[in-house]
Protein backbone atom coordinates (compact mmCIF):
# COMPACT_ATOMS: atom_id res chain seq x y z
CA UNK A 1 0.00 0.00 0.00
CA UNK A 2 2.53 2.19 0.90
CA UNK A 3 4.53 1.78 -2.60
CA UNK A 4 1.98 3.04 -4.69
CA UNK A 5 1.98 6.76 -5.62
CA UNK A 6 -2.17 6.47 -5.69
CA UNK A 7 -2.07 5.90 -2.30
CA UNK A 8 -0.09 8.77 -1.75
CA UNK A 9 -1.78 11.08 -3.17
CA UNK A 10 -5.01 10.24 -1.36
CA UNK A 11 -2.96 10.73 1.64
CA UNK A 12 -2.08 14.01 0.69
CA UNK A 13 -5.43 14.99 -0.17
CA UNK A 14 -6.82 13.42 3.09
CA UNK A 15 -4.49 15.99 4.37
CA UNK A 16 -5.58 18.86 2.73
CA UNK A 17 -9.26 18.24 3.53
CA UNK A 18 -8.25 18.01 6.97
CA UNK A 19 -6.51 21.80 7.18
CA UNK A 20 -9.77 23.13 4.54
CA UNK A 21 -12.32 21.69 7.49
CA UNK A 22 -10.11 23.77 10.33
CA UNK A 23 -10.47 27.27 8.18
CA UNK A 24 -14.20 26.24 7.54
CA UNK A 25 -16.86 28.40 8.55
CA UNK A 26 -18.33 25.85 11.18
CA UNK A 27 -15.24 23.50 11.48
CA UNK A 28 -17.45 21.14 13.44
CA UNK A 29 -19.84 20.15 10.69
CA UNK A 30 -16.73 19.96 8.18
CA UNK A 31 -15.12 17.92 10.48
CA UNK A 32 -18.18 15.19 10.58
CA UNK A 33 -18.43 15.79 6.37
CA UNK A 34 -14.74 14.43 6.69
CA UNK A 35 -16.57 10.82 7.47
CA UNK A 36 -18.02 10.63 3.83
CA UNK A 37 -14.39 10.67 2.39
CA UNK A 38 -11.58 10.19 4.25
CA UNK A 39 -12.49 6.82 5.73
CA UNK A 40 -13.28 5.72 2.13
CA UNK A 41 -9.87 6.54 0.66
CA UNK A 42 -8.31 3.85 3.30
CA UNK A 43 -10.89 1.40 1.98
CA UNK A 44 -9.63 1.90 -1.51
CA UNK A 45 -6.46 1.78 -0.83
CA UNK A 46 -7.07 -1.74 0.49
CA UNK A 47 -9.03 -2.57 -1.70
CA UNK A 48 -7.23 -2.24 -4.86
CA UNK A 49 -4.64 -4.73 -3.37
CA UNK A 50 -7.18 -7.59 -2.90
CA UNK A 51 -9.32 -7.32 -6.18
CA UNK A 52 -6.70 -7.57 -8.78
CA UNK A 53 -7.88 -10.38 -11.54
CA UNK A 54 -11.36 -10.13 -13.64
CA UNK A 55 -12.33 -13.80 -11.97
CA UNK A 56 -12.40 -11.35 -8.57
CA UNK A 57 -14.38 -8.92 -10.62
CA UNK A 58 -16.85 -11.21 -10.96
CA UNK A 59 -17.34 -12.72 -7.80
CA UNK A 60 -17.58 -8.92 -6.58
CA UNK A 61 -20.40 -8.39 -9.18
CA UNK A 62 -22.72 -11.72 -7.83
CA UNK A 63 -22.03 -10.03 -4.34
CA UNK A 64 -23.52 -6.98 -5.64
CA UNK A 65 -25.83 -7.86 -7.03
CA UNK A 66 -27.49 -10.79 -5.15
CA UNK A 67 -28.88 -8.47 -2.18
CA UNK A 68 -30.49 -6.55 -4.52
CA UNK A 69 -33.34 -9.04 -4.68
CA UNK A 70 -34.39 -8.16 -1.20
CA UNK A 71 -33.98 -4.90 -1.85
CA UNK A 72 -36.26 -4.86 -4.52
CA UNK A 73 -39.01 -7.21 -2.98
CA UNK A 74 -39.24 -4.63 0.35
CA UNK A 75 -39.85 -1.44 -2.58
CA UNK A 76 -42.50 -3.53 -4.45
CA UNK A 77 -44.30 -4.42 -1.12
CA UNK A 78 -43.66 -0.35 0.41
CA UNK A 79 -45.83 0.47 -3.23
CA UNK A 80 -48.35 -2.03 -3.28
CA UNK A 81 -48.77 -3.63 0.52
CA UNK A 82 -47.86 -0.69 2.34
CA UNK A 83 -44.98 -2.43 4.00
CA UNK A 84 -43.57 -0.11 7.03
CA UNK A 85 -40.67 -0.41 9.41
CA UNK A 86 -42.19 -0.31 13.27
CA UNK A 87 -42.19 2.80 14.60
CA UNK A 88 -40.22 1.89 18.08
CA UNK A 89 -37.39 1.12 15.98
CA UNK A 90 -34.51 3.96 14.71
CA UNK A 91 -33.94 3.93 11.43
CA UNK A 92 -30.11 4.06 11.86
CA UNK A 93 -27.95 4.67 8.89
CA UNK A 94 -30.64 5.39 6.74
CA UNK A 95 -32.39 2.33 7.10
CA UNK A 96 -36.31 2.75 7.14
CA UNK A 97 -39.21 1.68 5.45
CA UNK A 98 -42.21 3.84 4.75
CA UNK A 99 -45.39 3.63 3.38
CA UNK A 100 -45.56 4.14 -0.25
CA UNK A 101 -41.82 5.30 -0.44
CA UNK A 102 -40.33 8.70 -0.41
CA UNK A 103 -41.40 11.11 -1.43
CA UNK A 104 -44.86 9.67 -1.43
CA UNK A 105 -45.41 7.73 -4.70
CA UNK A 106 -41.92 6.74 -5.38
CA UNK A 107 -40.30 3.90 -4.39
CA UNK A 108 -37.36 4.18 -2.23
CA UNK A 109 -37.22 1.13 -0.42
CA UNK A 110 -34.93 0.54 2.80
CA UNK A 111 -33.07 4.12 1.26
CA UNK A 112 -33.82 7.71 2.80
CA UNK A 113 -34.96 8.83 -0.29
CA UNK A 114 -36.15 7.37 -3.96
CA UNK A 115 -33.19 9.18 -5.83
CA UNK A 116 -30.72 7.36 -3.70
CA UNK A 117 -32.36 3.76 -4.39
CA UNK A 118 -32.30 4.52 -7.92
CA UNK A 119 -28.51 5.27 -7.67
CA UNK A 120 -28.36 2.12 -6.01
CA UNK A 121 -30.11 0.40 -8.65
CA UNK A 122 -28.73 1.74 -11.51
CA UNK A 123 -25.33 0.18 -10.23
CA UNK A 124 -26.81 -3.07 -9.53
CA UNK A 125 -28.73 -3.38 -12.90
CA UNK A 126 -25.81 -2.54 -14.98
CA UNK A 127 -23.57 -5.26 -13.37
CA UNK A 128 -26.23 -7.65 -13.43
CA UNK A 129 -26.90 -6.99 -17.33
CA UNK A 130 -22.82 -7.85 -17.39
CA UNK A 131 -23.33 -11.13 -15.53
CA UNK A 132 -26.69 -11.67 -17.41
CA UNK A 133 -24.94 -11.23 -21.25
CA UNK A 134 -21.86 -13.20 -20.24
CA UNK A 135 -23.59 -16.32 -18.99
CA UNK A 136 -26.44 -15.82 -22.03
CA UNK A 137 -23.34 -16.22 -24.48
CA UNK A 138 -22.14 -19.04 -22.72
CA UNK A 139 -25.31 -20.60 -23.17
CA UNK A 140 -26.10 -19.72 -26.35
CA UNK A 141 -23.36 -21.33 -27.43
CA UNK A 142 -24.03 -24.65 -25.60
CA UNK A 143 -25.25 -27.26 -27.98
CA UNK A 144 -27.76 -28.88 -25.99
CA UNK A 145 -29.49 -25.78 -25.03
CA UNK A 146 -30.76 -27.27 -21.83
CA UNK A 147 -32.15 -24.87 -19.40
CA UNK A 148 -30.06 -22.46 -17.15
CA UNK A 149 -31.22 -21.81 -13.75
CA UNK A 150 -28.55 -19.10 -13.08
CA UNK A 151 -29.92 -17.35 -16.47
CA UNK A 152 -33.03 -17.50 -15.72
CA UNK A 153 -32.33 -16.33 -11.91
CA UNK A 154 -30.08 -13.34 -13.60
CA UNK A 155 -32.96 -12.60 -16.24
CA UNK A 156 -35.70 -11.81 -12.94
CA UNK A 157 -33.04 -10.36 -11.50
CA UNK A 158 -32.66 -7.71 -14.33
CA UNK A 159 -35.96 -7.11 -14.94
CA UNK A 160 -37.17 -7.15 -10.93
CA UNK A 161 -34.42 -3.84 -10.95
CA UNK A 162 -35.79 -2.58 -13.72
CA UNK A 163 -39.15 -2.21 -12.86
CA UNK A 164 -37.85 -1.09 -10.06
CA UNK A 165 -35.99 2.08 -11.05
CA UNK A 166 -39.08 2.64 -13.19
CA UNK A 167 -41.14 3.03 -9.94
CA UNK A 168 -38.43 5.41 -8.53
CA UNK A 169 -39.59 8.05 -10.72
CA UNK A 170 -36.02 9.19 -11.15
CA UNK A 171 -35.46 11.26 -14.20
CA UNK A 172 -32.08 10.67 -14.23
CA UNK A 173 -31.85 7.35 -13.14
CA UNK A 174 -34.09 6.45 -16.34
CA UNK A 175 -31.62 8.62 -18.51
CA UNK A 176 -28.46 7.01 -17.30
CA UNK A 177 -30.26 3.31 -17.53
CA UNK A 178 -31.25 3.82 -21.57
CA UNK A 179 -27.66 5.03 -22.01
CA UNK A 180 -26.21 1.82 -20.12
CA UNK A 181 -28.24 -0.25 -22.38
CA UNK A 182 -27.06 1.13 -25.23
CA UNK A 183 -23.45 1.24 -24.44
CA UNK A 184 -23.94 -2.93 -23.98
CA UNK A 185 -25.66 -2.98 -27.33
CA UNK A 186 -22.90 -1.25 -29.08
CA UNK A 187 -20.40 -2.70 -26.90
CA UNK A 188 -21.79 -6.37 -28.51
CA UNK A 189 -22.81 -4.91 -31.63
CA UNK A 190 -26.65 -5.83 -31.26
CA UNK A 191 -27.33 -2.83 -33.65
CA UNK A 192 -31.14 -3.90 -33.82
CA UNK A 193 -31.58 -2.94 -29.80
CA UNK A 194 -29.61 0.15 -30.61
CA UNK A 195 -32.32 1.22 -33.16
CA UNK A 196 -35.61 -0.14 -30.91
CA UNK A 197 -33.93 1.38 -27.82
CA UNK A 198 -33.52 5.07 -29.62
CA UNK A 199 -36.93 4.39 -31.32
CA UNK A 200 -38.74 4.11 -27.95
CA UNK A 201 -36.50 7.46 -26.18
CA UNK A 202 -37.37 9.46 -28.96
CA UNK A 203 -40.97 9.04 -28.60
CA UNK A 204 -40.79 9.46 -25.11
CA UNK A 205 -38.88 12.58 -25.67
CA UNK A 206 -41.46 13.85 -28.76
CA UNK A 207 -44.53 13.22 -25.98
CA UNK A 208 -42.93 15.71 -23.05
CA UNK A 209 -41.40 18.42 -25.82
CA UNK A 210 -42.44 17.67 -29.26
CA UNK A 211 -44.31 20.31 -31.27
CA UNK A 212 -48.59 20.34 -30.65
CA UNK A 213 -48.54 20.53 -34.44
CA UNK A 214 -46.32 17.69 -34.97
CA UNK A 215 -48.16 14.91 -33.30
CA UNK A 216 -47.32 15.76 -29.67
CA UNK A 217 -51.10 14.61 -28.78
CA UNK A 218 -50.61 11.35 -30.59
CA UNK A 219 -47.53 9.83 -28.91
CA UNK A 220 -49.46 11.07 -25.27
CA UNK A 221 -52.54 8.61 -26.37
CA UNK A 222 -49.66 6.26 -27.09
CA UNK A 223 -47.03 6.36 -24.19
CA UNK A 224 -48.10 6.25 -20.85
CA UNK A 225 -48.41 9.77 -19.16
CA UNK A 226 -46.04 8.69 -15.83
CA UNK A 227 -43.25 8.76 -18.65
CA UNK A 228 -43.75 12.04 -20.05
CA UNK A 229 -45.39 13.87 -17.62
CA UNK A 230 -42.35 13.35 -15.10
CA UNK A 231 -39.52 14.05 -17.72
CA UNK A 232 -41.26 17.42 -18.40
CA UNK A 233 -42.07 18.13 -15.31
CA UNK A 234 -45.51 18.16 -15.65
CA UNK A 235 -46.37 16.52 -12.26
CA UNK A 236 -44.67 18.86 -10.24
CA UNK A 237 -44.91 22.34 -11.91
CA UNK A 238 -45.25 24.70 -9.19
CA UNK A 239 -41.83 23.65 -7.40
CA UNK A 240 -40.49 26.45 -5.59
CA UNK A 241 -37.79 28.37 -7.17
CA UNK A 242 -35.26 27.47 -4.42
CA UNK A 243 -35.67 23.98 -4.98
CA UNK A 244 -34.65 24.40 -8.16
CA UNK A 245 -31.46 22.84 -9.26
CA UNK A 246 -30.49 25.60 -11.30
CA UNK A 247 -30.97 27.81 -8.36
CA UNK A 248 -28.67 25.60 -6.07
CA UNK A 249 -25.95 25.77 -8.55
CA UNK A 250 -25.70 29.48 -9.30
CA UNK A 251 -25.65 29.17 -5.12
CA UNK A 252 -22.56 27.12 -4.99
CA UNK A 253 -20.67 28.58 -7.46
CA UNK A 254 -21.10 32.27 -5.76
CA UNK A 255 -20.15 30.32 -2.85
CA UNK A 256 -16.89 29.06 -4.65
CA UNK A 257 -16.16 32.39 -6.04
CA UNK A 258 -15.44 34.14 -2.44
CA UNK A 259 -13.22 31.12 -1.25
CA UNK A 260 -11.94 29.19 -4.31
CA UNK A 261 -9.15 27.57 -2.51
CA UNK A 262 -9.67 26.19 0.60
CA UNK A 263 -14.01 26.80 0.39
CA UNK A 264 -16.81 27.19 3.02
CA UNK A 265 -16.24 23.70 4.22
CA UNK A 266 -17.78 20.08 3.82
CA UNK A 267 -21.38 20.03 5.08
CA UNK A 268 -21.66 24.04 5.52
CA UNK A 269 -23.85 24.36 2.04
CA UNK A 270 -26.88 23.46 4.22
CA UNK A 271 -26.76 26.07 6.56
CA UNK A 272 -25.30 28.89 4.18
CA UNK A 273 -28.44 27.81 2.07
CA UNK A 274 -30.68 27.91 4.54
CA UNK A 275 -30.04 31.11 5.72
CA UNK A 276 -30.18 32.81 2.00
CA UNK A 277 -33.25 30.84 0.80
CA UNK A 278 -35.33 30.29 3.83
CA UNK A 279 -35.55 26.62 2.91
CA UNK A 280 -33.51 23.67 4.80
CA UNK A 281 -31.91 21.73 1.55
CA UNK A 282 -29.08 18.60 2.12
CA UNK A 283 -26.97 19.34 -0.84
CA UNK A 284 -26.89 20.86 -4.24
CA UNK A 285 -27.43 18.06 -6.51
CA UNK A 286 -23.96 18.04 -7.96
CA UNK A 287 -21.10 16.92 -7.06
CA UNK A 288 -18.41 19.05 -8.31
CA UNK A 289 -19.92 22.20 -7.73
CA UNK A 290 -20.45 20.92 -4.09
CA UNK A 291 -16.98 19.93 -3.86
CA UNK A 292 -15.31 23.03 -5.54
CA UNK A 293 -17.39 25.15 -2.85
CA UNK A 294 -17.41 23.12 0.33
CA UNK A 295 -13.42 22.16 0.16
CA UNK A 296 -12.26 24.80 -2.84
CA UNK A 297 -11.29 24.65 -6.77
CA UNK A 298 -7.46 22.53 -6.44
CA UNK A 299 -8.87 19.51 -3.75
CA UNK A 300 -11.68 19.13 -6.02
CA UNK A 301 -9.88 19.00 -9.69
CA UNK A 302 -6.89 16.84 -7.71
CA UNK A 303 -10.15 14.26 -6.49
CA UNK A 304 -11.36 14.41 -9.99
CA UNK A 305 -7.87 14.07 -11.49
CA UNK A 306 -7.43 10.49 -9.71
CA UNK A 307 -10.38 8.84 -10.17
CA UNK A 308 -10.09 10.05 -14.21
CA UNK A 309 -6.97 8.77 -14.40
CA UNK A 310 -8.12 5.53 -12.98
CA UNK A 311 -10.78 5.45 -15.25
CA UNK A 312 -8.46 6.13 -18.25
CA UNK A 313 -5.97 4.25 -17.39
CA UNK A 314 -9.00 1.29 -17.26
CA UNK A 315 -10.28 2.39 -20.81
CA UNK A 316 -6.71 1.38 -21.92
CA UNK A 317 -6.71 -2.27 -20.67
CA UNK A 318 -10.04 -2.67 -21.94
CA UNK A 319 -9.01 -1.44 -25.74
CA UNK A 320 -5.41 -3.22 -25.36
CA UNK A 321 -7.28 -6.78 -24.54
CA UNK A 322 -9.61 -6.30 -26.93
CA UNK A 323 -7.39 -5.90 -29.91
CA UNK A 324 -4.52 -8.65 -28.42
CA UNK A 325 -6.46 -11.71 -27.79
CA UNK A 326 -10.33 -11.68 -28.59
CA UNK A 327 -11.17 -15.03 -27.94
CA UNK A 328 -9.15 -15.83 -24.94
CA UNK A 329 -10.05 -13.22 -23.43
CA UNK A 330 -13.62 -12.12 -24.06
CA UNK A 331 -15.17 -12.55 -20.84
CA UNK A 332 -13.00 -10.58 -19.24
CA UNK A 333 -13.29 -7.67 -21.39
CA UNK A 334 -17.06 -8.22 -20.84
CA UNK A 335 -16.59 -7.91 -17.10
CA UNK A 336 -14.13 -4.95 -16.93
CA UNK A 337 -16.63 -2.91 -19.25
CA UNK A 338 -19.51 -3.70 -17.18
CA UNK A 339 -17.02 -2.22 -14.00
CA UNK A 340 -16.25 0.87 -16.40
CA UNK A 341 -19.80 1.31 -17.61
CA UNK A 342 -21.07 1.11 -14.01
CA UNK A 343 -18.80 3.43 -12.53
CA UNK A 344 -19.03 5.86 -15.08
CA UNK A 345 -23.02 6.17 -15.05
CA UNK A 346 -23.03 6.71 -11.13
CA UNK A 347 -20.89 9.83 -11.79
CA UNK A 348 -23.01 11.00 -14.81
CA UNK A 349 -26.06 10.32 -11.92
CA UNK A 350 -23.49 12.61 -9.21
CA UNK A 351 -23.78 15.42 -11.87
CA UNK A 352 -27.29 16.11 -10.77
CA UNK A 353 -27.58 14.58 -7.55
CA UNK A 354 -25.30 13.46 -5.07
CA UNK A 355 -25.06 9.53 -3.11
CA UNK A 356 -22.02 10.69 -1.27
CA UNK A 357 -24.11 10.69 1.86
CA UNK A 358 -25.50 7.83 1.68
CA UNK A 359 -23.52 4.96 3.38
CA UNK A 360 -24.47 2.04 1.30
CA UNK A 361 -24.03 3.99 -2.12
CA UNK A 362 -21.05 5.25 -0.73
CA UNK A 363 -19.19 1.95 -0.08
CA UNK A 364 -20.35 0.40 -3.21
CA UNK A 365 -19.21 3.29 -5.62
CA UNK A 366 -15.50 3.29 -4.05
CA UNK A 367 -15.51 -0.85 -4.06
CA UNK A 368 -16.04 -0.50 -7.91
CA UNK A 369 -13.51 1.91 -8.41
CA UNK A 370 -11.09 0.07 -6.25
CA UNK A 371 -11.62 -2.82 -8.16
CA UNK A 372 -11.12 -1.40 -11.44
CA UNK A 373 -7.73 0.08 -10.09
CA UNK A 374 -7.01 -3.56 -9.03
CA UNK A 375 -7.01 -4.66 -12.38
CA UNK A 376 -4.85 -2.16 -13.71
CA UNK A 377 -2.35 -2.17 -11.56
CA UNK A 378 -1.93 -6.28 -11.72
CA UNK A 379 -2.24 -6.04 -15.41
CA UNK A 380 0.33 -2.81 -15.38
CA UNK A 381 2.86 -4.94 -13.24
CA UNK A 382 2.56 -8.25 -15.63
CA UNK A 383 3.53 -5.92 -18.32
CA UNK A 384 6.08 -4.80 -16.64
CA UNK A 385 7.37 -8.52 -15.72
CA UNK A 386 7.12 -9.30 -19.33
CA UNK A 387 9.02 -6.68 -20.51
CA UNK A 388 11.64 -7.31 -18.05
Amino acid sequence: MMRRPLNWALAILGLWLIITSSVALNPTEAFLGLTNLLPFFIAFATYNILIQTPGQLRRLAWILVIPSVLVVILGFGQMFLGWAHPEQLPALFGWALEANGNPPGRMASIFIYANILAAYLQMVLILGLGLWIERFQAWRQQSSKSPDRILWFLTVLVIGNAIALLLTSSRNAWGIAVVACLAFALYLGWHWLVVSVATAVASIFWASFGPEFLGRQWFRQLIPAYFWARLSDQLHPDRPVALLRTTQWQFTLSMTQERPWLGWGLRNFTPLYEEKMGIWLGHPHNLPLMLTAETGIPATVFLFGLVGWIMVKGVLLLKNWSTSAKNQKYQEQLILFTYLLAFGCFTIFNLVDVTLFDFRVNVLTWLLLSAICGVVYRNSQDTSSRVR
